[in-house]
């Protein structure tokens, strides 16, 4: 069977923790962890660093992950969607000679994704021929429950509702929370140009395993848990 290429994107100008991807975790890049974790998993014929950024592209070389070419700054911006930086992926790489039919995009800003959920991911993709396979987990935050938002006048309001109101929050319609990773069937994705389109599945990992540092909090959190989590690893 084909191996994956595993894809991390990184830019430099991430604005809840700056330069976030290449900030000491535990005296370490944050992105060296995703990057020897995905080598060390095997389950890729490439570990591929997507950056318009010469700092992080020597870091990521040194950890041993590929860099076959510079992303432009043009998909580097705030602005810039992960689709149009996936498509820039694959129709590069392609170029270069590299034969794939699945592609893992796995963000570094999660360093604590098992590559058994990875693997299980990519079976699943093979098995039900989906678009893609996305890691999520059940979230106790629930716009159906005690979420509200700003209405046009500027006051507040449920922002989903129901013909009954809900009173619990475990009797909620289920929500998932995305995260960290998607398995992407390249064939449908270079017809649709997009990850999440109509044949999309979930593969439910745990919430520890999904914390995806987003703020300086969620950093401090990480690096706490991380003391325990990598005692034996890198």
């Amino acid at each position: 069977m084909m191996k994956p290429i595993c894809l991390i994107a990184a830019r430099k100008n991430s604005k809840g923790v700056p330069n976030k991807n290449i900030k000491s975790f535990l005296g370490k890049p944050l992105i060296s962890y995703a990057i020897a974790s995905s080598i060390h998993s095997k389950i890729f014929q490439s570990v591929v660093v997507s950056t318009e950024n010469d700092q992080i592209a020597k870091i990521s070389k040194a950890y041993g992950a590929d860099i076959p070419f510079k992303r432009s700054k043009s998909l580097a911006r705030d602005t810039s969607s992960m689709d149009d930086v996936i498509l820039d992926t694959i129709l590069k790489l392609q170029s270069l000679g590299y034969n794939f039919d699945t592609l893992v995009n796995r963000d570094c800003t999660a360093p604590f994704i098992k590559n058994s959920d990875i693997l299980a991911s990519v079976k699943l993709l093979k098995k039900k021929n989906c678009d893609a396979v996305v890691a999520s987990y059940d979230t106790h935050l629930n716009p159906y429950f005690n979420m509200m938002e700003y209405k046009k006048n500027g006051f507040l309001d449920f922002s989903k509702k129901t013909k009954k109101r809900i009173s619990q929050r475990q009797k909620a319609p289920i929500v998932l929370q995305l995260t960290s990773f998607q398995v992407i069937n390249v064939k449908q994705f270079l017809k649709n140009k997009k990850i999440y389109s109509s044949k999309v599945l979930p593969y439910l990992i745990s919430y520890e395993n999904g914390l995806m540092i987003d703020t300086k909090y969620e950093f401090k959190i990480a690096e706490c848990l991380a003391k325990n989590y990598f005692k034996n690893f890198l």
